[in-house]
């Protein structure tokens, strides 16, 4: 076997997995309409992919403020815990373990996306920086609209936040899932919170490092106090800067929340990395010390090869590695990587995000499938 430490088992905090291959969060926007619900096409796109040792669904809003693009799926109402349940289910039933990622976008919206105002740390728009509605293009494709300037959020409002993270998370394991993913990257409202260009507040939410913390250490303790530390992961990223978040004081304050969330012995720290070709690569210094600073599961996703994931799991720098579209368009990728076997490339980006059928999304072919 080429890649012996992907295949291995693990046990992270008490749920057995049974190899080092994650699925990462892709955002698809199958949900139903209205109300943005999982349906069966869902459950039966993440049931293919289910030999992965773990699933990491996509970004899922916690309310109706928190949406940021149109048909991504909810978790605040019965029928989208309904819908989840049968993804969790079929997921389930294939052998594999499944976490809920749990979204709140903040800035990164419309009024046309969801009616409403956005909220933010600051009323600071993103610059350069849209989100995507469906108004009924001809060829079925998204429409790019700028987002809006946001309301600062008042106290009130960061409380109201917090309590629907810990109802989402509720919502999340009455639906059936393993644990969930706190979204605190990639621009978002948690990450906005984090970074000095989107924060400016003057409270105790805003202005030093410890400060800047605070949203994500509320939110993830009231996780926790929701559904227990041993479901509970948290999702970074402070290598990407894309959505107006560049940051010079990002990385100190990323080490400062990761030290913080070792003391809440949460079950893991997701390393989100860019992933196009360009992008900075995070240095091995950074890795070995959050491998310091965090003693539990770290997770390293952003277009890895299998061949660089084995080397930071030998290397004891990760425990899991995130795969996101190789597992898009191989839905048996573990096998493929196995056996050397050639993979499939995107059919038709068209289909990557939204789309009423099967194409792009569940058609991909596995290697039965191929004569």
């Amino acid at each position: 076997m080429t890649y012996p430490n992907l295949y291995k088992p693990y046990q992270m905090n008490g749920k057995a997995l049974t190899n080092r291959f994650l699925m990462a969060p892709m955002t698809r926007s199958r949900a139903t309409q209205p109300g943005d619900i999982p349906n069966k096409l869902m459950a039966e796109y993440y049931g293919q992919r289910a030999s992965a040792g773990i699933i990491i669904t996509e970004a899922t809003q916690v309310s109706l403020q928190g949406k940021g693009y149109a048909k991504t799926p909810g978790i605040y109402t019965q029928e989208q815990i309904e819908g989840w349940k049968l993804v969790t289910d079929e997921v389930h039933k294939k052998g594999s373990k499944i976490f809920l990622q749990l979204w709140h976008v903040g800035r990164v919206s419309s009024s046309k996306v969801n009616g409403l105002q956005p909220i933010a740390p600051s009323a600071i728009p993103a610059k350069e920086t849209k989100v995507y509605i469906f108004d009924g293009a001809p060829n079925g494709d998204a429409t790019f609209v700028p987002v809006e300037e946001p309301k600062e959020m008042t106290q009130e409002d960061i409380h109201q936040v917090v309590a629907e993270f810990a109802q989402g998370a509720r919502n999340a394991m009455e639906a059936g899932f393993d644990g969930v993913e706190i979204h605190g990257a990639n621009g978002y409202l948690i990450d906005q919170f984090l970074r000095s260009n989107a924060n400016k507040r003057t409270d105790g939410y805003g202005g030093s490092k410890a400060n800047r913390i605070q949203l994500l250490l509320e939110i993830t303790q009231a996780v926790i106090d929701a559904i227990g530390k041993n479901n509970v992961g948290v999702r970074l990223s402070p290598f990407i800067s894309f959505k107006d978040m560049v940051d010079p004081e990002i990385l100190d304050t990323i080490m400062l929340a990761s030290q913080a969330l070792e003391k809440m012995n949460i079950t893991y720290i997701h390393l989100c990395e860019a992933d196009w070709d360009d992008a900075p690569k995070i240095p091995d210094s950074f890795r070995v010390e959050l491998r310091k600073s965090f003693s539990n599961t770290i997770v390293a996703t952003g277009n890895k090869t299998p061949e660089q994931g084995e080397v930071l799991l030998e290397q004891g720098l990760v425990d899991l590695i995130g795969f996101g579209r190789k597992f898009l368009t191989n839905p048996d990728y573990p096998q493929r990587v196995k056996i050397n076997a050639p993979v499939n490339e995107i059919s038709d980006t068209h289909t990557l995000f939204g789309g009423g059928d099967t194409r792009g999304y569940t058609d991909y072919p596995f290697l039965s499938n191929i004569s």
